[in-house]
């Protein structure tokens, strides 16, 4: 059995050679037989001699390519496996911030991410301005009820953005809000007690990164899922930041927020003023910030409709029965 080491490996490195779901890390797996594990920036190659030194060779073309190109497909892995001539596809987003960031035309909304062998594409006309609208603003705001897709695209969008190395980190922010619920009896430690806050970010963020590269990325502090209150003080540069269920901030916590935004840094806000579960009488931070800020013309504002539901067909059919009630009433 013979082992090699390739050390010096970023995070966002590791994401683009390993692919959405380590699927091609497990190809590499079986046209090598070898074992390849990573922990701490290193890549691990264990097996025969000939077969590691084969797939220590071509992991560092590997990791070559993937700087220049980002993400690579399973054509180009097999095709630097065999010693084959690479396709002249280049997949990385121009660089830059602002609106220098948009995607080329022609790419009709589509976020640059494998998700189980599919593109991450939006389903609707709604889904496709929001996504628009983050690629155009440093800062966008967007409401809509649940099954929208909004912390969803959102997440997309920022794995996005890492993988083409436009932000160094993701923040995935909640505030910690109980849904009529108390759950501060509930046994285990604070991370036990905020695990049911930050789930919904973390299950977004499994549907496109494997379990082992989110843990990869959480432990070298390049994706971070924290809750609202952990916000404070901070001041974040060249990342992606995205706060979820913020129709639950108070006005102060909004601000608070919003002025957390560092240089080359990006935000989105999302929420679904129809579902508070604040005191009776505190204002929602989500509902003054659109109406102190929505003027601003580098704010992106994106509002979805039960249109752009695309959960199961009931929810479409619950969202219009709630709202036609509270029309009449």
């Amino acid at each position: 059995m013979t082992e090699a080491t390739l050390p010096g490996t970023q995070p966002d490195e590791l994401l683009n050679i390993f692919g959405p779901r380590d699927q091609n890390l497990k190809m590499l797996r079986r046209m090598f037989d070898v074992s390849i594990t990573h922990r701490d920036g290193r890549i691990r190659i264990q097996g025969e001699s000939e077969d590691v030194k084969k797939a220590t060779r071509v992991l560092e073309q590997l990791r070559a390519l993937a700087q220049r190109r980002g993400m690579l497909s399973i054509e180009e892995i097999e095709a630097v496996a065999q010693g084959e001539a690479l396709p002249p596809v280049i997949r990385a987003l121009p660089q830059g911030n602002g609106n220098a960031s948009k995607r080329p035309a022609g790419a009709q909304g589509e976020v640059d991410i494998q998700h189980v062998g599919r593109r991450v594409k939006p389903r609707t006309r709604g889904q496709a301005a929001y996504i628009d609208a983050i690629r155009e603003h440093d800062l966008t705001f967007c409401i809509g009820p649940a099954g929208t897709g909004k912390t969803f695209l959102a997440v997309a969008t920022a794995v996005e953005a890492l993988k083409s190395q436009r932000v160094r980190k993701i923040v995935l922010v909640r505030p910690a809000v109980e849904a009529g619920e108390s759950l501060g009896f509930l046994p285990g430690d604070l991370r036990a007690k905020l695990n049911p806050y930050l789930r919904p970010l973390l299950d977004a963020l499994s549907e496109m990164i494997d379990f082992d590269q989110t843990r990869s990325l959480m432990e070298a502090d390049v994706i971070e899922v924290i809750p609202l209150a952990y916000m404070r003080g901070r001041t974040l540069n060249n990342a992606f930041i995205i706060l979820d269920e913020a129709q639950n901030t108070t006005v102060a916590q909004m601000k608070m927020f919003l002025t957390r935004m560092g240089e080359g840094s990006r935000m989105v806000v999302s929420g679904d003023i129809t579902q508070l579960d604040l005191p009776r009488g505190v204002t929602s931070g989500l509902s003054d910030a659109l109406r102190r800020l929505s003027s601003i013309p580098s704010i992106g504002v994106v509002k979805l409709g039960s249109s752009d539901i695309v959960r199961h067909q009931l929810v479409q059919k619950i969202v219009n029965a709630y709202e036609e009630h509270e029309s009449k009433a």
